[in-house]
């Protein structure tokens, strides 16, 4: 009796110790992943210095260095000065529906703001409601890093009854839009975001599309389903879309000859007429398509002609048939030309591996995005110098597309799939990125600061596909969560 005692003792002994050698791994990766409710962006993960001279990136948030609150726009008297209030409550959108979210000035879009190259121009964010608080980040834009309006990293949430001005120089003509860059996943798609565009010297003749799903129901400029812009037959139209949604939407004109003349505000060198043919427009993305309008109209449409706006002369009914199968690729559209530096003497090399596997965030199981390998808060912080030559691979084996956008910089596509790059520089800061993809691009760091570098399907930022691009001698004083429960995602 005394050795059926022993040996259950021994079984429950070997079942404790199994169950211990289970849950001690489980217990130690819940702490490690837990988030703490206040600090700062540069004490995340580990510094990639990228091949260059080693940096502690962690000393960023310490005494010492520029802060990025100095980084300001130009003072002066602005030329666009205005005034912009965020509220909760009821929109009403352009096509009559009534639903539940955050306008700007009463609607959403909020005001579709314009500025000529040259231009000082200044935004005032008031808060009148969004509980959360608010920011503006002007996506696209490459502002100086204390306006780049990212709650924790470049300034603090706006709080109700609180205001927030930013300024900068309108230096490069394109289509751009602005949107909250706090709780962004909700406030984005809730309606906080609105366009703008810089126009050049010589402004063109233009149509601006928003494409937003409200509700889950997609429109154009807050016109659910199908609407129309009279416009002369003869007329030479830039039409500039924007996807402010969370995945890439197939967009085109339809019935007529276009051409793709700018892709996230930047020109396309020699670009050549397109009939028929589609365009994948990132999540974020921005292009412009240059057209003749035709007597019977033409239809801009988003994922098919269920969404379109129908642009021609008033009465006119626009085409009967869409678009063909084939896409635009701006791998091989356009002419090559020079860019301006020489990404085959860079000073930094990083590798930026999207994948995907289970474990916790923040205390949270689940399937979580990670970057080489690495779960949030775990992640690279890729150090540059001011004026470095930086060259990047950018690969994805996550299972999903991702629309990679870094904020305060252009890069140029070097190559996709090990292809290189034989059309016009193709210069972007909002990259679709699809499943087993990979993409080098190439750029030089010109604006110091300390810059987001995330997925633009916002929910994804959310879920750890988040990190940032850090110059060296730079630090923050804002910190995410604590006081002013910044959220920067």
């Amino acid at each position: 009796m005394a050795e059926a005692s022993r040996r259950k003792r021994r079984r429950g002994l070997v079942a404790l110790g199994m169950a211990l050698a289970v849950l001690a791994p489980l217990a130690y990766l819940w702490a490690t992943s837990l988030v703490p409710d206040d600090y700062s962006a540069m004490e995340m993960g580990y510094a990639d210095n990228g091949g260059g001279p080693a940096h502690d990136h962690a000393a960023g948030h310490g005494v010492g260095g520029v802060s990025v609150a100095d980084l300001r726009g130009p003072a002066g008297k602005p030329d666009v000065d205005v005034t912009v209030t965020a509220r909760k409550g009821k929109i009403t959108l352009a096509s009559g529906q009534v639903i539940d979210g955050f306008t700007l000035n009463g609607t959403s879009p909020g005001p579709a703001l314009r500025a000529r190259v040259g231009d000082l121009v200044q935004v005032t964010l008031v808060n009148e409601s969004v509980t959360e608080g608010a920011t503006l980040h002007w996506h696209g834009i490459d502002v100086p890093n204390a306006e780049d309006g990212v709650a924790g990293v470049t300034q603090d949430s706006v709080a109700v009854g609180k205001r927030h001005t930013y300024r900068f120089r309108a230096v490069d003509a394109g289509t751009y839009w602005y949107h909250s860059h706090q709780v962004s996943s909700e406030q984005v798609r809730d309606g906080l975001f609105g366009t703008i565009v810089i126009d050049g010297a010589q402004p063109v003749r233009d149509v601006v599309a928003a494409i937003h799903t409200y509700d889950e129901r997609r429109s154009i400029n807050g016109h659910i389903g199908q609407s129309r812009h009279d416009l002369a037959a003869g007329t030479t139209v830039r039409v500039r879309v924007v996807n402010t949604d969370n995945a890439v939407i197939r967009i085109g004109l339809a019935g007529t000859t276009y051409r793709v003349v700018a892709v996230d505000g930047r020109e396309l060198r020699g670009p050549s007429d397109v009939k028929g043919a589609g365009y994948l427009l990132p999540a974020g993305g921005r292009v412009d398509l240059e057209a003749v309008v035709p007597a019977e109209g033409m239809r801009l449409d988003a994922g098919g002609a269920a969404t379109s706006l129908l642009i021609g002369p008033s009465g006119s009914s626009g085409p009967v048939v869409g678009m063909s199968a084939e896409n635009v690729d701006l791998l091989s559209y356009g002419k090559a030309g020079p860019i301006g530096f020489k990404p085959d003497e860079a000073d930094r090399r990083f590798e930026y591996r999207i994948g995907r596997r289970a474990g916790f965030l923040d205390g949270k199981p689940g399937l979580w995005w990670t970057i080489n390998g690495k779960l949030m808060p775990d992640v690279p912080m890729y150090m540059v110098s001011e004026g470095d030559v930086v060259r990047m691979r950018i690969t994805n084996k996550s299972g999903q597309a991702h629309p990679m956008h870094l904020h305060g910089h252009h890069a140029v596509v070097l190559s996709r799939n090990g292809v290189p790059s034989s059309g016009s520089p193709w210069w972007t800061d909002t990259l679709e990125v699809g499943d087993d993809e990979s993409y080098e691009i190439a750029f030089v760091a010109d604006n110091p600061g300390i810059w987001m570098d995330h997925c633009h399907n916002l929910p994804h930022a959310k879920q750890g596909l988040m990190t940032h691009l850090a110059y060296t001698g730079f630090t923050t004083p804002y910190r995410i969560g604590g006081h002013h429960h910044n959220e920067p995602e």
